[in-house]
């Protein structure tokens, strides 16, 4: 059953007691893993849970992160109708929090963002059908709770299917290594085996071919701002400008981020920013806020800007999904 939601009052065990009061379990998959302010958050999530706690169950809490890109050139056309591109995968401190826990049946659960469309489209269904179909796993009982926006450019369900298919591994002790996994992964999705990995990676060819990139953000601050803006893969691609097989990104730059402006360039964005002139007013405003660069993320509709130090928030910005952390 796929179902949203926001509550989670009077959810207890078959014995009448709070799951919120049963810690000890959490802890042990939470210790070093948690900010505090995240703690309470994933406590909350746990109350969900019907457990016979005369047996031991064991949860297991994941944090699904959205993605950037940096820098995405459109090359050309491929002869199977797909486009040959060139972009960099960078995750940030923007997660999905994912619960699993085994059961009899599958059942999912969902709260925070709405999530549309029916199960049997849910990428986390996806994932936990295509292990099912190779090894003999029980049933798992999951929660997503969705804070990454959907058809942002964020990457936020291939995310949760990528983090799925790691918390099956773990949970089921499959013994899957990471390559294995991506290969898993990439029939879910051409961008999923970059969250198996977590780090920044070069994707090239339909974005489906990764290489390691050894690019380095930390300590830069990042804001997001991701207006009621719904683009299409198909609208993005139908009017975009193809850079030419040559003009490949620039990976002597990758450390530069001050260089980035003219080099890393989002091919969509000429195109869409005509179509929607509030996303080049909201790149536009990133820059005169201080960012030393700023960008389109994906297809869109999610802008992004790179800051050597916290910025403020203005509240034209506040009028979006607005997201500011330290990288």
């Amino acid at each position: 059953m796929l179902s949203a939601g926001r509550g989670f009052n009077n959810i207890t065990n078959n014995k009448g007691r709070s799951l919120l009061g049963e810690q000890k379990i959490l802890n042990l998959k939470l210790k070093k893993r948690l900010s505090d302010d995240n703690l309470f958050l994933v406590l909350k999530l746990s109350k969900w849970l019907f457990c016979n706690f005369t047996i031991q169950i064991q949860t297991m809490i994941y944090f699904a992160p959205a993605k950037i890109n940096i820098g995405l050139k459109v090359l050309n056309k491929r002869p199977d109708s797909y486009h040959n591109i060139d972009t960099i995968f960078y995750p940030i401190p923007l997660h999905d929090i994912l619960e699993f826990v085994k059961s009899d049946d599958f059942e999912m659960q969902t709260t925070g963002l709405e999530v549309g469309g029916d199960l049997e489209s849910n990428l986390v269904y996806k994932a936990y059908q295509l292990i099912k179909s190779k090894f003999q796993i029980e049933g798992v009982r999951i929660h997503l709770h969705k804070i990454i926006p959907m058809g942002a450019g964020l990457g936020g369900g291939s995310s949760d299917a990528a983090l799925t298919l790691i918390a099956l591994n773990q949970l089921f002790n499959l013994n899957l290594d990471k390559e294995t996994l991506a290969q898993y992964a990439l029939t879910l999705g051409a961008d999923c085996p970059f969250f198996i990995y977590q780090k920044p990676l070069r994707a090239t060819q339909t974005g489906a071919v990764f290489s390691n990139v050894e690019m380095n953000l930390s300590g830069k601050y990042i804001v997001l701002i991701k207006p009621e803006i719904h683009i299409s893969t198909a609208e993005a691609y139908s009017g975009v400008h193809l850079e030419g097989e040559a003009d490949s990104l620039d990976l002597s730059i990758v450390n530069q981020p001050e260089l980035w402006k003219a080099k890393y360039i989002n091919s969509f964005e000429n195109h869409l920013f005509k179509k929607y002139p509030l996303l080049k007013e909201l790149k536009d405003s990133l820059y005169n806020q201080g960012a030393i660069y700023a960008s389109m993320s994906g297809s869109g509709s999610t802008l992004f800007g790179i800051f050597d130090s916290e910025p403020m928030i203005r509240d034209e910005w506040k009028k979006h999904f607005v997201f500011s952390k330290k990288l």
